[in-house]
């Protein structure tokens, strides 16, 4: 792996690690010692991250794939080994047999836990369709939409802006419909895709004509703007993260994700600013926010050891982060030509 490889695989995993500790930081006091316990939006990126793995594997070895749909059966496993009824999803996948869900997700206890509520998740999964943002399946604005989608932000290495947002806002409104939430999802994968290539956040978020904004998240690229001058001019205020960040929406989780990486925006600050993030009045996905950001520009060192090797999650994500730059790089599986490197990633990731 080249040096600039390491360095992108190093950000890749401080985004999806950072993501996961700043969730479980924020639900409540954290433990003197002992296991630190992960939350629904670590359980559901743990999905996406899956789902789009499996849809690489399935385009190389198909030569056709419509990537959120291959997510969506992702969620629809989730929902089944949280013992979540789905519409029809499941005995359609299953078809009878005793291994589904598969893939090896499907064997982590910890998935099997329920570790908070995703109403509209839920709800979504309880649809004859999947949604999309033309045929919504709920009218909902959540914030699960938003942080649940930032690993997409890893796929900024072979895809164009455009293509990326449109798959952003595609995983999005298979369960939250409102165009805000699909907006602010769409707007938040480009920013931490970036800052996985760039020095700062002030430069990931300046449209420049190498790497211009997709058009459609010019709204929320000039909002995000904004919040990062008042970072600069007022950081670190309570008062003002509420009234960037005032619910548990997916604008509030990215705007709010934003000023709190702004106002910690130094490598050594990274866990004051988890800690700050923590005030917001929706904490758990404003700090998965802040910590996907600060991770995806300083790489996972400025996550300390300590905490890592006590969140419970984080032989999970990190696997994942790891098999995600892996797909991205080198398709370990192979493809309808090629055989694969790796003889057991198609059984971790059957791409059917």
């Amino acid at each position: 792996m080249s040096g600039d490889q390491a360095t992108w695989a190093n950000r890749v995993r401080g985004l999806v690690l950072g993501l996961a500790l700043g969730e479980s930081l924020s639900r409540g006091a954290v433990p003197a010692s002992g296991p630190i316990r992960a939350g629904v939006s670590t359980q559901l990126a743990a999905f996406t991250i899956d789902g789009v793995i499996r849809a690489s594997v399935r385009a190389a070895h198909k030569g056709i794939c419509h990537p959120p749909s291959v997510v969506w059966h992702a969620y629809c496993r989730w929902a089944a080994l949280q013992g979540i009824e789905v519409y029809d999803q499941n005995r359609q996948w299953s078809d009878g047999s005793e291994h589904w869900p598969d893939g090896w997700l499907a064997g982590v206890p910890l998935l099997r836990e329920r570790r908070g509520s995703a109403p509209a998740t839920v709800k979504a999964l309880n649809q004859p369709e999947q949604g999309t943002t033309r045929r919504p399946a709920t009218h909902s604005r959540g914030c699960h939409a938003l942080t649940r989608s930032l690993p997409l932000a890893a796929l900024s290495r072979t895809m164009s802006a455009d293509q990326l947002a449109d798959l952003a806002r595609d995983v999005a409104a298979l369960t939250h419909g409102d165009p805000r939430a699909y907006e602010a999802t769409a707007a938040a994968v480009i920013l931490t895709g970036r800052c996985l290539s760039t020095r700062s956040l002030d430069e990931a978020a300046e449209p420049d004509a190498d790497r211009p904004w997709p058009p459609d998240t010019g709204t929320f690229l000039g909002e995000a703007r904004a919040v990062l001058a008042q970072a600069r001019q007022n950081p670190r205020q309570k008062a003002r993260l509420a009234r960037i960040a005032p619910d548990a929406t997916a604008p509030s989780a990215f705007l709010g994700g934003v000023y709190v990486a702004a106002s910690y925006s130094e490598p050594a600050e990274a866990m004051e600013a988890l800690t700050f993030a923590a005030a917001a009045p929706d904490a758990d996905s404003v700090a998965a926010v802040a910590g996907a950001v600060l991770g995806a520009l300083h790489g996972v060192d400025v996550w300390p050891v300590e905490l890592l090797s006590r969140l419970e999650s984080a032989w999970v994500m990190d696997t994942l982060a790891r098999d995600l730059v892996s797909e991205v790089t080198d398709s370990p599986g192979g493809s309808e030509y090629t055989p694969p490197e790796d003889p057991f990633w198609l059984d971790r990731y059957p791409g059917w």
